[in-house]
């Protein structure tokens, strides 16, 4: 389902609406919004992604013991 997702978002689907619409994690309320994190606060899956891939780009699915996520990262300091 995550890549049935990713290509969505790719073909111009909103990250956020589609978040909304499938996401199983209480920050798919928000359009998959996490908030700001510094390394380490999440699983190493998770931070390996955001704090070393591109910004603005969708990556994934990542799987973690929490399931499967897509990740945009839209900033870093």
């Amino acid at each position: 389902m995550a890549k049935d997702i990713k290509a969505k978002i790719a073909k111009g689907g909103d990250f956020g609406e589609l978040a909304k619409k499938h996401s199983d994690c209480p920050s798919g309320k928000l359009g998959g919004d996490i908030g700001e994190f510094r390394p380490g606060q999440m699983v190493k899956p998770f931070d390996d992604v955001v704090f070393k891939e591109a910004v603005l780009e969708v990556h994934g699915p990542v799987k973690t013991q929490f399931g499967y996520h897509l990740i945009q990262t839209i900033y870093r300091n």
